[in-house]
């Protein structure tokens, strides 16, 4: 498979370097399942504040050589994006900086409208932006939620309008001003 090849259809970039076998290139990321102190406050901000469905929810469930709590939350009627579980951190710290481990997880958001949304949710309970960047490719809202994960709340530009290199590659820009009040303004009325 070459870096020209049709079948790349999750954006079409030339890849910087190829790999020598190379994965289907339909894979996606399917869900995240994340440690939580506490099902309860996670439920809070991902269901009531965020407005992701609840899929399932159970209490004491085995896991992991110990029992906790679990919820998986979707959009739209998936499986679940995001698993939670108090399974080894049941009122615990969030994980400390200077340690390897997850960085973000990216919740792509499918318009500009949908993501302005996001954000006056997160404004309407006052909920900390960490960072507020327009990275070409994608708008991005960093937040960290309450276990201390980090969030990039994003909505992917087209991708023919995508910056690129000469060489057809991606030109991201790292921290390009985002207009968030332009942003808010696209906001869908509330119901």
């Amino acid at each position: 498979m070459t870096s020209t090849d049709p079948t790349r259809t999750q954006g079409g970039l030339t890849p910087r370097t190829a790999a020598p076998d190379p994965v289907d290139p339909g894979v996606r990321i399917g869900h995240v399942h994340l440690r939580t102190s506490d099902i309860d406050r996670v439920r809070g901000f991902y269901v009531d504040v965020l407005g992701f469905d609840v899929i399932f929810e159970a209490r004491d469930v085995p896991g992991w050589g110990t029992t906790g709590d679990i919820l998986f939350v979707s959009a739209g009627g998936y499986h679940h994006h995001l698993g939670f579980n108090t399974w080894k951190s049941a009122g615990g710290p969030p994980q400390p900086d200077g340690v390897a481990g997850l960085h973000h997880v990216a919740l792509l958001y499918p318009t500009r409208a949908a993501l302005a949304d996001a954000v006056r949710r997160l404004r309407d309970v006052d909920w900390p932006l960490r960072q507020i960047s327009d990275h070409g490719t994608h708008l991005a809202i960093y937040i960290s939620d309450p276990d201390g994960n980090d969030l990039e709340l994003a909505w992917d530009r087209p991708v023919e309008e995508w910056p690129r290199d000469e060489a057809g590659r991606a030109a991201m820009a790292m921290d390009a001003e985002l207009d968030l009040e332009a942003l808010l303004a696209e906001a869908p009325p509330r119901a």
